[in-house]
C-alpha cells in the first residue's frame, strides 16, 4: 500500500510503547527555541486531493521530457505498457526491497522467473535462457567472456554498427581479462556491417563475432552470412537483438546464433531516464554451464510436487572463484517479471502487431521526409522502425532545437560516429500517431 494512515488509537499505542505521554514528549530533548524555528511559516494543512493538486502545480514548473513527443531511440524506446504490468509487479508478493535469493526466494517468484526464461527461449528460438542480467550492454560483455572461455581464444570481432555503449562496456569487461576486441567497420553508404572486412578479419584466433539486429542505425543486417563466417573459423556467433523486432524478424536460433543477447527495456519497462534496464541472455545447450548469473530450473520435491529452484550457478558466491565463469551476483528479477507479464499480455499476435505498427509508421515518416526534402534519410539499406536522419546541422544542436519545439529525437551520432556529425537517430514506436509524425515533418520544414 502506498499510504497507511494511523488512527488515534494507533498513536496512543505507539506512544505507550515508548513511554511517552504525547507527541510533544518525543521531542522534549530538543530546545523549544529550535522547535519554533524549525516549523516556522508552515501553511495550513491541506486535504489529500488539495495536496496532490498543489504538488502537480509545482511539478508543472519543471521542464519535463514527458511533455515531449518521443522519437528517441538508440536502444531505449517509448513503448506502450499495459496497466496489468504495473499491477502485477507492484504486488507485495513480488515488490521487495531486496533481491530474492535462494533459499529466501519464494516458489512464486521462482516460477515467474522460470516462465520469463521460457518466454525468452521462445522469443529467440534458443534452447535455454538465464534469469536476466543487468542490461544489454553487460550481456555483450558476458557473451564475449563465455565465448573466450569456450573456445580458449582471446580475440573478439564486434561490429562498429553495434550500440556504442555496449561496445564500451564490453571493452571494459575484456580489457581486464586479456581479451582483445577488434571493431569491424560498416559500409558508409548503407550502414550494414562490412562482411568483406569481417571475412578478412576472422581467423582461428577469434573467439566470437558479434552483430546487432537491427543494428544501432536501425539497419537490417545479414545475420546468417555473418554467422556462417564465424562458424567457418570455429568462432561463436553472438546476436544482439531488439526484442520487439522478433515479432516479425527471424529469431537468432533460426540463423545459427550461439548466443542471443539484448536490451529488454522495450518489454514492459519505462524509459526511466535510462534505467533500470534488463539484460536478455539466451544460448545453445552446449555452452549452458558457462552461462553467467542464475538459471531457474523446474523439478519435483521429495513428495513429488512440482517445485522450482536455482540451478547451475557458476558464479563466485557459490563455487571457487577460479572456477567461476562470471562475477555477476544477481539479476533484474523485478524487471524480468515485468517483461514476462508484458509478453503474456500481448501474446504472439500482439507482439507482431506492435512490431508491424512501428515499422509501418517509421516508413511513413521516412517517406514523408523524403518527399518534403526537409531532411535526408542518410543510409540506403533497409531499416525496420528506426533510421538515421541527416538534419544538415550539428546533431546536438538539432536535438536541442527540436526539443524546444516539443519533439524529442536522438541521440545525436557525432560523439560516437564523427563521420555522422550532422545526424540523429529517429525511432518510431506504436505509440506515435499520424498527427505526431506529420508534426515532426512540419517542424523540420520550419
Amino acid at each position: 500500500m502506498t499510504y497507511v494512515p494511523h488512527s488515534d488509537a494507533d498513536w496512543s499505542a505507539m506512544l505507550a510503547a515508548v513511554g511517552a505521554g504525547s507527541v510533544e514528549d518525543l521531542f522534549r530533548d530538543i530546545p523549544h527555541s529550535l522547535r519554533e524555528t524549525a516549523v516556522a511559516n508552515l501553511p495550513e494543512p491541506l486535504t489529500e486531493p488539495e495536496l496532490l493538486a498543489h504538488m502537480r502545480g509545482l511539478a508543472r514548473k519543471n521542464d519535463s521530457v514527458e511533455d515531449l513527443i518521443c522519437f528517441a531511440g538508440g536502444g531505449l524506446y517509448d513503448r506502450f505498457i499495459p496497466s496489468i504490468v504495473a499491477d502485477v509487479v507492484g504486488r507485495p508478493e513480488f515488490l521487495t526491497g531486496y533481491t530474492q535469493y535462494q533459499p529466501e526466494a519464494s516458489q512464486g517468484m521462482l516460477q515467474a522467473l522460470f516462465e520469463y526464461q521460457s518466454m525468452i527461449c521462445e522469443l529467440t528460438a534458443m534452447p535455454m535462457a538465464n534469469a536476466s542480467l543487468y542490461d544489454g550492454a553487460s550481456a555483450l560483455g558476458e557473451a564475449i567472456l563465455l565465448a573466450a572461455g569456450e573456445t580458449q581464444r582471446r580475440r573478439a570481432l564486434v561490429s562498429r554498427a553495434l550500440a556504442p555503449a555496449a561496445r564500451h562496456v564490453a571493452q571494459t569487461y575484456c580489457s581486464a581479462m586479456g581479451i582483445e576486441i577488434v571493431e569491424v567497420p560498416y559500409v558508409a553508404g548503407s550502414g550494414e556491417t562490412d562482411l568483406d572486412a569481417l571475412r578478412a578479419a576472422v581467423d582461428d584466433e577469434v573467439c566470437c563475432v558479434a552483430l546487432q539486429q537491427p543494428n544501432y542505425f536501425g539497419v537490417l543486417e545479414d545475420m546468417e552470412g555473418a554467422a556462417g563466417l564465424a562458424h567457418d573459423a570455429g568462432a561463436l556467433f553472438v546476436a544482439q537483438v531488439e526484442p520487439i523486432s522478433l515479432g516479425i524478424l527471424r529469431p537468432p536460433g533460426a540463423y545459427g546464433a550461439d548466443i542471443a543477447i539484448g536490451e529488454g527495456q522495450p518489454l514492459g519497462l519505462p524509459m526511466g531516464y535510462g534505467g533500470p534496464l534488463l539484460g536478455l541472455f539466451a544460448c545453445r545447450q552446449e555452452v549452458m554451464r558457462r552461462v553467467p548469473g542464475r538459471i531457474v530450473g523446474q523439478t519435483v520435491d521429495v513428495a513429488g510436487n512440482l517445485a522450482y529452484c536455482l540451478t547451475l550457478q557458476a558464479r563466485e558466491q557459490h563455487i571457487r572463484r577460479e572456477k567461476a565463469t562470471s562475477n555477476i551476483c544477481t539479476s533484474e528479477s523485478l524487471c524480468a517479471l515485468a517483461a514476462a507479464v508484458y509478453l503474456a499480455a500481448l501474446g504472439p499476435v500482439g507482439l507482431r502487431e506492435v512490431a508491424e505498427q512501428s515499422a509501418r509508421k517509421a516508413h511513413y515518416l521516412a517517406d514523408r521526409l523524403r518527399e518534403s526534402g526537409v531532411a535526408r534519410v542518410r543510409l540506403a539499406a533497409p531499416f525496420l522502425s528506426e533510421f538515421v536522419l541527416d538534419t544538415g546541422a550539428p546533431g546536438e544542436e538539432a536535438v536541442a532545437r527540436l526539443a524546444e519545439r516539443g519533439y524529442l529525437v536522438g541521440p545525436a551520432l557525432g560523439r560516437a560516429y564523427p563521420e555522422l556529425a550532422n545526424c540523429v537517430l529517429v525511432a518510431v514506436t506504436e505509440q506515435r500517431t499520424r498527427e505526431e509524425l506529420d508534426g515532426l515533418v512540419g517542424v523540420l520544414a520550419s
